[in-house]
């Protein structure tokens, strides 16, 4: 299932893979393998350190908060329509979104900053789709031919016989025909284009599209290849929820960002291999911009937080004595909504929640990332008078009979650390990229897979192609499993917490609270 080639240092791409589709964990903790020399020599290969940046960092606290508008993307309109690929005779209608270079002020104070986005914006424009109502979009590489960002030839993917530049587009949360999926391999290089079918046949959730080529992803996103995609249904919409221009997607990620306006990314103290395991900015940018300011009325908001971060996991509050309401997640709504004082975000995860800023007429809260604000909303009563409601009850989630299942399958996950205890390689099922497919599940069945981390982080679990439900976490002894290979158990099952009702990705937890049964169908 999980393909990993044996290069220096290469990609985990396609952790969590599915039906050849690689997964969201490349934006995260990724991992390269020394060459295929064996692992004793291998364990003795020190991880090359993180180099001190060669240009001067802005460092934002020295910038004034709130004083640039916070930006909402525009929503995306057909260009004309198209056959439906899989109804000859249908005409869908056709999204045109074109990757290419810009600049844009991430804040009043900088310098234009050169980034690459979809239609030359960053995030990209807002698709807005509708249940069991199929598209097609049309990814179209209008790029540069150089990249601006650091590549590692060294890594699976990125030869130095492939073009720098290349795309391909992955619609993360779609149910697609592996097609459309946005599969790694499949890039395309500047001056080509490629097709993708949405049939749109899921739930109404909030999913993100971002780029996916093999090698590069954490560049082509870092570079704003990223934006939202919401599927509405009419069940959703019945509920009354906020909506229209009370219904903000929220995309949030961080960056570095050089004095004179260029994105900086971090790099090895290695000229030949600058590829680093994690990358953590000091800017935290909310759709695009650094500490900006929204216009809000005395009324609820529906706030979709999306985090688009390579390595961040953010954990957000308001200011005020403001409690987040979270009506939905990855895939789609709760069964009922959940107050909460925090929300935690992992790379990739979602969560849609309500505010209500009624009673705060001429007042100011703050978005805060761990009590840090860094986004302002500021209430203004214009007139207008809140019909939206929060129903008690969302929808009705049915769990799977664990009896169903057809077949239990265990996978690990696993790091190789150098003598300094530093990630050399981390593999899903102990595979390499290039490997067999050794998970073949068949289709309209249902299995439990228990993924048991043997690492000591947190690590988003992303399946293609499919949606699961978490059954239970549960304590294990790593010291018995690296000995026999045998789960022992060290604590009774942990029921899923009330947020993670529905179907959707969940984080495999560090070894003493990590080993976690969950569905995929």
């Amino acid at each position: 299932m999980t393909r990993i080639n044996p290069s220096r240092r290469q990609f985990l791409r396609g952790l969590f893979d599915m039906v050849g589709a690689a997964t969201a964990a490349e934006l995260g903790l990724l991992a390269w393998s020394a060459p295929a020399i064996g692992d004793e020599k291998m364990a003795r290969m020190a991880m090359p350190q993180l180099a001190a940046p060669n240009v001067p960092l802005v460092n934002p606290v020295t910038l004034a908060r709130f004083v640039d508008p916070l930006p909402l993307p525009a929503v995306a309109k057909p260009v004309g329509q198209r056959s439906d690929p899989t109804h000859p005779g249908k005409q869908l209608p056709l999204y045109r979104m074109e990757m290419r270079a810009f600049k844009a002020q991430l804040h009043r104070d900088l310098p234009p900053t050169p980034l690459w986005g979809y239609n030359g914006s960053f995030p990209g424009p807002t698709l807005v789709a509708r249940r069991n109502e199929p598209l097609l979009i049309e990814w179209a590489n209008a790029l540069p031919k150089k990249h601006f960002l650091p590549i590692d030839h060294t890594i699976h993917g990125a030869e130095r016989s492939k073009p720098e530049v290349r795309t391909v587009a992955h619609v993360h949360g779609a149910r697609v025909s592996p097609s459309s999926d946005g599969y790694p391999e499949e890039w395309f290089e500047p001056g080509r284009s490629a097709v993708s079918h949405y049939p749109n046949a899921q739930d109404a959730a909030t999913l993100w599209y971002h780029d996916h080529a093999m090698g590069i992803t954490r560049l082509n996103i870092y570079a704003g290849l990223l934006g939202a995609y919401l599927i509405e249904d009419d069940a959703e919409q019945a509920l009354n929820l906020p909506t229209a221009d009370c219904d903000l997607p929220l995309i949030l990620c961080d960056r570095l960002i050089a004095k004179d306006g260029q994105l900086y990314y971090p790099v090895s103290d290695d000229p030949d291999a600058p590829w680093v395991s994690e990358c953590n900015g000091n800017a935290i940018l909310c759709n695009g911009k650094l500490y900006p300011f929204t216009e809000v009325e005395p009324r609820r908001y529906r706030l979709r937080l999306i985090n688009a971060a390579n390595t961040r996991f953010y954990e957000l509050s308001l200011s005020n004595g403001l409690a987040f309401m979270q009506i939905a997640s990855d895939q789609g709504l709760l069964a009922a909504p959940l107050t909460r004082s925090h929300v935690t975000l992992y790379p990739a995860e979602r969560a849609d929640v309500i505010v209500d800023f009624s009673g705060m007429d001429g007042k100011q809260a703050q978005l805060r990332q761990q009590g840090d604000a860094i986004m302002e909303f500021r209430v203004r009563d214009r007139g207008r008078k809140d019909t939206s409601a929060v129903p008690a009850t969302l929808r009705t989630i049915e769990r799977m009979a664990e009896a169903s299942a057809v077949r239990d399958r265990v996978l690990t996950l696993g790091e190789q650390d150098d003598a300094g205890g530093s990630p050399m390689m981390m593999m899903l099922g102990g595979k390499h990229w290039s490997a067999p497919i050794t998970e073949d599940p068949r289709q309209n069945t249902t299995e439990i897979w228990s993924m048991v981390n043997l690492t000591g982080d947190a690590h988003p679990m992303h399946l293609h192609l499919v949606r699961f439900q978490v059954l239970e976490r549960r304590p294990f002894d790593l010291f018995v499993w690296n000995e026999s290979k045998t789960l022992k158990y060290t604590g009774p099952a942990i029921p899923p917490r009330a947020r993670r009702d529905g179907l959707e990705r969940h984080r495999a937890r560090r070894p003493r609270h990590g080993h976690t049964h969950h569905r995929q169908v």
